[in-house]
């Protein structure tokens, strides 16, 4: 079972959301401002039919009875008014905070090191930044405004009452206990049942998606249907969850009939005692259980929404999870672009793992060097280069950029195999690299690393590339990848088997794309063609972890190390390799 990203305790989900509010602080101030004027307003109308019902009795003037008919109107309209305005006020703080929220969270999932994500699964990582942030945004969008006039209501109906009557709002008060009954039987349960919801959600994404991506070695090995029935299963138990969830949900909603009937027969019975008694009148006992019936909705609505509320509190907490989970930003000081690049006794091991994958690693990179890097699958080339490129901190030990430690400010590219094309227009990809690059900056990366078919493209760089797009062939998408590096201006630049997915056909003009990329530049070169060795100025080769020689390609391949020995294998059958 894969380690999940982390949850947000409530401490961390209300300082978050109070800190999203602080930003917006005048905003808010106004809102509840006119949410409480508002809730006030509502208040007038069962005083006005009480002092009327008194009237009535006592036999008034017409003139008493039209005031007070006014007042019940004029207090009605205020309050739709109030309550439309404030509710609207409501709804756009809400979607504001859940716009900034979502950024922050796509932003937090940029900052976070590859290896975590991995750990925990990609699934769960989509299912936070979109399943999550589906149920906050339904929650806001239809229960935020409602919510926030609930409250509100329930708070200054109570103080009305008791303005009103202490003895007819004690009565009232005992519903309490049938509220808190339900709740003391919810609250344990709720929380763990929505988190174990949203949990069995992101598994259900999880096994989606890693279908999804190996299809064609499920293909290959005749496993499609295996992997069907797994997301099926992943799919029936969110399925049942959810539904144990709605049962859970019915349960407890049918306690609040009960709360409003004990409530409102409370105050009836205690008024009719205080009627006849002569301590309250017929007016007052009116607006008492008008009071208390004004509260059926909003307590309703409390109640049968705190399950959604309760799945929404769950989803903020796997969001602010992620949001405190990533590194924080950096303060984006000025980095010099002059220096060595430095690993210092590197050792490294991934979560879960017990042997390291590096071991006592150190490497120093001077200003302009191209250093080639060498070894057999599993050697650890890859994780030093990452650990290199500041993407992940070592376990042990450091990496530094001129002397101070390394980050993702430190002007370095790192050029995997795995590159990407995203969908769109093939210059907008390119300016993920330098925003503020023209077409014509464009083309010119493109055309130093030899992508001279950009030409024959239908609209040249405009054209949309990607899925649903013009396709690109493997030593295309090698190419994009490197001008983007070289359009960057780096002054380091790392490839990490960058030229690995192109044919052999293809190789030699990658590489001098490669090439092109790392003049006047410090570059790491992590071979996978023993050809890129050639005209580095230095080569490591490294075994299970440890780098075990260093040195030329002449002084390597005089000796009798691994070194001498791969190059004997690969250029025995080869022509004479070009050096420069």
């Amino acid at each position: 079972m894969t380690a999940r990203l982390p949850l947000a305790d409530a401490v961390r989900v209300r300082r978050a959301v109070t800190g999203y509010l602080r930003d917006r602080r005048g905003l808010t101030a106004a809102t509840v401002t006119l949410a409480v004027l508002a809730s006030l307003a509502g208040l007038v109308a069962p005083w006005a039919i009480g002092r009327m019902v008194d009237a009535v009795i006592a036999g008034g003037d017409a003139g008493t009875i039209v005031g007070l008919t006014a007042l019940v109107a004029g207090s009605g309209v205020g309050a739709a008014v109030l309550t439309a305005v404030s509710g609207a006020l409501v709804a756009r703080i809400g979607q504001r905070v859940l716009a900034r929220m979502r950024e922050d969270t796509v932003a937090a999932a940029m900052r976070m090191p590859s290896a975590e994500i991995e750990e925990s699964g990609r699934g769960d990582l989509l299912s936070r930044v979109g399943d999550d942030v589906a149920v906050i945004s339904e929650v806001v969008a239809a229960l935020l405004a409602p919510w926030v006039g609930a409250v509100l209501t329930v708070g200054l109906t109570m103080v009305g009452l008791f303005a009103l009557d202490p003895w007819l709002a004690a009565a009232g008060l005992l519903s309490i206990p049938v509220y808190v009954f339900a709740l003391r039987w919810y609250l344990p349960r709720a929380a763990a049942r929505y988190a174990q919801e949203r949990a069995a959600f992101g598994d259900r994404a999880e096994a989606l998606v890693s279908s999804l991506e190996g299809l064609p070695t499920l293909r290959a090995y005749g496993a499609e249907e295996r992997h069907v029935e797994l997301v099926g299963e992943s799919s029936c138990r969110a399925r049942d969850i959810s539904r144990a969830v709605v049962w859970f949900a019915t349960a407890w909603g049918k306690w609040v009939n009960i709360a409003e009937l004990v409530g409102l027969a409370s105050i009836v019975v205690t008024g009719f005692v205080l009627v006849r008694t002569g301590s309250a009148s017929v007016g007052a006992v009116t607006a008492a259980a008008l009071y208390f019936h004004r509260l059926f909705n909003p307590l309703g609505l409390l109640v049968s929404s705190f399950d959604q509320v309760q799945s929404a509190f769950a989803s903020l907490q796997r969001i602010v999870g992620v949001i405190g989970a990533a590194p924080a930003p950096t303060a984006g000081a000025p980095v010099s672009r002059c220096g060595d690049l430095v690993a210092d006794a590197v050792t490294h091991r991934y979560p879960g793992t017990k042997a390291p994958v590096l071991s006592d690693v150190s490497v120093h990179l001077r200003a302009g060097e191209t250093v080639a890097l060498v070894g057999a699958s599993g050697a650890g080339k890859s994780t030093l280069a990452v650990l290199l490129a500041g993407l992940a901190p070592p376990s042990q030990g450091r990496v530094t950029w001129a002397g101070a430690p390394s980050d993702r400010d430190t002007p370095l590219v790192l050029v995997t195999q795995e590159t990407h094309v995203f969908a769109g227009p093939l210059a907008e990809d390119l300016r993920l690299a330098r925003p503020d690059a023209t077409d014509d900056d464009v083309v010119h990366a493109l055309q130093a690393v030899g992508a001279d078919w950009v030409a024959e493209l239908p609209d040249g760089v405009r054209t949309i590339v990607g899925e649903l797009g013009h396709h690109l062939g493997a030593e295309q998408v090698a190419q994009v990848a490197l001008a983007r590096a070289l359009l960057a201006d780096p002054a380091v630049v790392l490839l990490d088997e960058a030229t690995a997915e192109a044919g052999s056909r293809d190789a030699i003009r990658l590489e001098d794309a490669a090439a092109a990329v790392l003049t006047g530049r410090t570059g790491l070169v992590v071979a996978h063609r023993l050809r890129q060795t050639v005209t580095a100025d230095r080569i490591l080769v490294m075994d299970g972890g440890w780098i075990v020689e260093s040195g030329t390609h002449d002084e390597l391949a005089a000796g009798d190390g691994h070194y001498a020995r791969l190059w004997a294998a690969w250029s025995g059958a080869r022509p004479q390799v070009r050096r420069s």
